[in-house]
């Protein structure tokens, strides 16, 4: 799981102020600066195949936050209201009370955690808070939804940031994307390589997982970091883990898992979960109804 940044500060501070952190090997993300560069080499290959490339704009950083050990993102609904409680999406693995067991759901317990809200430089302008912890499991998904004392349209007239929605709709294989995290103020753009029926890592199993093309290398503290469609700018999945070692199905090496009971280790691959089904588990006023026609949420 791509969380929590003990190895990070150690390697940092073994290697200086300099270095680029990182839990596994060094790596280099993508700067702001490149991604619209990269999206329209993709946009090129595209054209190449004799059907219509998407237009892609480039992905800022506005709208991600920074939590104590994880990213995250300001987030809202098709539905939602400029007047609704904002939101803010993030790992269940990223939970400041620990991971949740396998099969856990925890919905609407108190919160005061807080988030650095940041603007498309990556600057951080506010501190939000939240009110409640709205779900958080790391059941079939990797997922925390926290409530905010802060409305939409609060944090917009005060910051001038708008929320990232969340589609509604099922990711598509190839589609450019970019994970924006907040933690690190780092943009990684790359592909989806495909989806994976079952992905396994420790005691933990996540169903229909993104699987990224190898140029997002992304490090521990993206945990949590919003999977950003580069067509559409809005979020289709949560960064949450990726293969450090080439172990198999262990903490930090998940393997997949196909229909048959197959296993494939990738090392060095990385993934997220989608986030589709969430909007769905949500009705007036950004409030949780996992009962709600459509919610396939995992339920406590």
């Amino acid at each position: 799981m791509r969380k929590p940044l003990v190895a990070a500060f150690f390697a940092l501070a073994i290697a200086g102020a300099g270095a680029a952190p990182a839990v596994a090997a060094p790596v280099s993300a993508q700067p702001a600066s490149s991604a619209a560069t990269s999206a329209s080499a993709l946009s090129a290959k595209a054209a190449g195949t004799g059907s219509a490339a998407p237009t892609l704009r480039a992905v800022n950083l506005a709208g991600t936050v920074a939590l104590s050990n994880c990213s995250g993102s300001v987030i809202r609904f098709p539905s939602s209201l400029d007047s609704d409680p904002a939101l803010v999406l993030s790992n269940g693995h990223c939970l400041s009370t620990g991971f949740p067991e396998p099969g856990e759901v925890l919905v609407n317990q108190a919160s005061s955690r807080t988030f650095g809200l940041l603007n498309s430089a990556g600057t951080r302008v506010a501190t939000l808070r939240a009110s409640k912890l709205a779900y958080g499991t790391m059941t079939d998904t990797d997922v925390s939804i926290y409530q905010l004392t802060s409305t939409y349209a609060s944090i917009k007239s005060a910051y001038g940031i708008s929320a990232l929605t969340v589609q509604d709709t099922h990711p598509v294989a190839g589609t450019a994307i970019t994970v924006a995290s907040g933690y690190w103020k780092r943009l990684y753009s790359c592909n989806v390589d495909g989806f994976v029926y079952r992905l396994k890592e420790g005691d933990w199993t996540w169903k229909d997982s993104v699987r990224y093309t190898s140029a997002c290398q992304t490090i521990g503290g993206t945990s949590g970091s919003p999977v950003i469609d580069q067509s559409t700018g809005k979020v289709v999945a949560v960064n949450n883990t990726g293969n450090e070692d080439g172990q198999r199905c262990t903490e930090n090496n998940p393997c997949e898992v196909d229909a048959n009971g197959n296993v494939t280790v990738r090392e060095g691959i990385n993934y997220a979960q989608e986030t589709y089904l969430i909007p769905a588990c949500f009705t007036t006023g950004n409030q949780l109804s996992l009962n709600k026609s459509g919610c396939t949420l995992p339920k406590p």
